[in-house]
């Protein structure tokens, strides 16, 4: 009998602190609105390579974090990534089959619907005004998304994440 010794949960868990990290990191205000979801980029590649481990619970918990970083309300980024995520995990099998600029579309799309939901929320919760600028980091995140699942795909072969 073999036991399954789990490979890789540190460097999975480092990267989730590292996109934490760049997500809540000042930048200067004309590039602010351009800011990636490095969170969300990070969390949508781990549930598309292992969804049986990093999946709906854990986009949940990154975004009670991250509210709690951002001084959100609480709850609104981690039912927006849990969402979101789902529908990763749900598709997961396709999404890993498609080329590299359909899968950028796919995620772009993702993070368009992210910012939908946390700017819905928002609204019902307060009142927020829609700004065009809500589209900015969906082309971002589609622009760095080739760059971002070559890094954790190399990060994972090595270190064998499994």
């Amino acid at each position: 009998m073999s036991m399954h010794i789990p490979h890789g949960r540190w460097v999975v868990w480092l990267s989730f602190l590292l996109a934490m990290l760049f997500q809540i990191m000042p930048l200067p205000g004309l590039v602010e609105p351009w800011r990636p979801d490095w969170l969300l980029l990070v969390m949508i590649y781990w549930a598309m390579a292992l969804p049986h481990r990093y999946n709906i619970l854990s986009a949940w918990l990154l975004g009670v974090l991250l509210d709690i970083l951002l001084g959100a309300h609480l709850g609104i980024r981690a039912l927006s990534m849990s969402l979101v995520i789902y529908v990763v995990v749900l598709h997961f099998q396709r999404l890993r089959n498609f080329p590299m600029w359909q899968q950028a579309l796919m995620v772009a799309s993702l993070v368009c619907l992210h910012h939908l939901l946390v700017f819905w929320t928002q609204f019902v919760v307060n009142v927020a005004s829609f700004d065009a600028s809500l589209f900015l980091p969906a082309l971002s995140s589609l622009i760095i998304w080739p760059w971002v699942f070559w890094m954790l795909r190399r990060i994972r072969r090595i270190y064998k994440v499994r």
